[in-house]
């Protein structure tokens, strides 16, 4: 009886037990969703801020960039930077240094902020897995994991966001096709003149009808590849820079463990600069692939400048050939001055203010 009596008594205590740690689950179910959903709202809020802000601080030279990778090469506007956006201020105004951006803010925004939080949820998968495989739990990522996770956030992002960064060239470069044509005696409001977009929303509609949804997605192939050194470096190079200035501590650069704005603005700049040289070629060639098909920037996406008509491209490895055959292969690095110029203080703004927000809103 007795041994029954004890039998009993553990069983009951089981039951106890296991009742508890079931409240204890199900609590815990209830609060770490909510968390959870909080902790990702706000790591997009802290990436859309930085891609914003970043963003409209360089829309001068983004626009200038695009204008020199897809000008017609037998009727140069643009030949500088500083002459370019001279002839911008000189021809369209102030307005017209920020021709686009809203239009750039609106995919820069999403694709940053879907890019910053891939990264991170991308390193914690990584991580995760690479201490596994090694067994050791104290293990950090390296550089060249860094780059695997920037890689993934990078193709996440631009995937999810192209057809406004398709868009948005378009109308970037619609300014530029508008001043040509009044050069030639056309009004751009007339009814012989191209017809224009009159907005993000209906661009999208207007090439959707034209053009198909696959025009959407032109010059996507070169993006991806782009993508996968560009991101992947700039992740890659901001984070390891950190990490060796916070170990090292060279010239007294580091306080506590941690580095102060100036120093982290040098580290994205740094960043900024190697991602953008390697993969800028693959840059000129989407935004190449982006205009062929749009018969109204006829006059200023040519192949040889003899023909009004566009050149279409059967493909990425077709738009490298053309592009190197009718212009040599320097027309590859077309707009590389503005763009390092732009890079520089962009990605470091971008780095940073995500890291303020972060900071700010108190996600970890």
């Amino acid at each position: 009886m007795a041994s029954e009596d004890v039998k009993r008594s553990e069983s009951a205590v089981t039951t106890i037990v296991n009742l508890a740690e079931e409240a204890k689950f199900a609590k815990e179910g209830v609060q770490a969703p909510s968390h959870a959903f909080l902790s990702i709202c706000k790591s997009l809020v802290a990436g859309g801020v930085a891609g914003g802000v970043s963003r409209s601080a360089v829309a001068p030279l983004e626009r200038l960039k695009i204008l020199l990778q897809v000008q017609n090469p037998h009727g140069i506007k643009y030949s500088g930077t500083i002459q370019g956006l001279k002839y911008i201020w000189k021809t369209e105004g102030f307005r017209g240094m920020f021709k686009g951006n809203g239009t750039n803010c609106a995919r820069i925004i999403p694709n940053s902020a879907v890019k910053f939080f891939s990264y991170e949820e991308a390193s914690k998968g990584i991580l995760y897995l690479y201490r596994q495989q090694s067994g050791n739990e104290d293990a950090q990522l390296t550089p060249l994991l860094r780059l695997g996770a920037g890689a993934c956030a990078g193709i996440i992002a631009m995937s999810a966001t192209y057809p406004m960064d398709m868009v948005r060239g378009r109308l970037t470069v619609q300014g530029q096709t508008s001043l040509l044509l009044s050069l030639d005696g056309y009004h751009p409001h007339t009814e012989m003149s191209p017809r224009h977009y009159r907005g993000i929303f209906h661009a999208l509609t207007t090439v959707l009808r034209e053009e198909g949804p696959r025009a959407l997605y032109k010059g996507w192939l070169p993006s991806v590849i782009g993508v996968v050194p560009y991101v992947g470096l700039n992740f890659a190079v901001y984070e390891s820079l950190k990490d060796w200035l916070i170990k090292s501590r060279p010239f007294g650069l580091v306080e506590d463990s941690e580095l102060g704005v100036t120093t982290k603005l040098a580290c994205g700049a740094a960043a900024g600069t190697v991602g953008q040289t390697v993969a800028y070629p693959l840059d000129v060639i989407r935004r190449r692939m982006q205009m062929a098909g749009w018969k109204d920037a006829a006059s200023v996406v040519t192949g040889d400048g003899n023909s009004k008509a566009p050149l279409e491209y059967t493909g990425m490895v077709d738009a490298f050939r053309k592009t190197v055959r009718y212009e040599g292969f320097g027309a590859l690095y077309k707009g590389l001055v503005p763009n390092s110029v732009k890079v520089v203080p962009s990605i470091a703004i971008a780095f940073v203010t995500y890291e303020l927000v972060k900071d700010v809103l108190g996600y970890n």
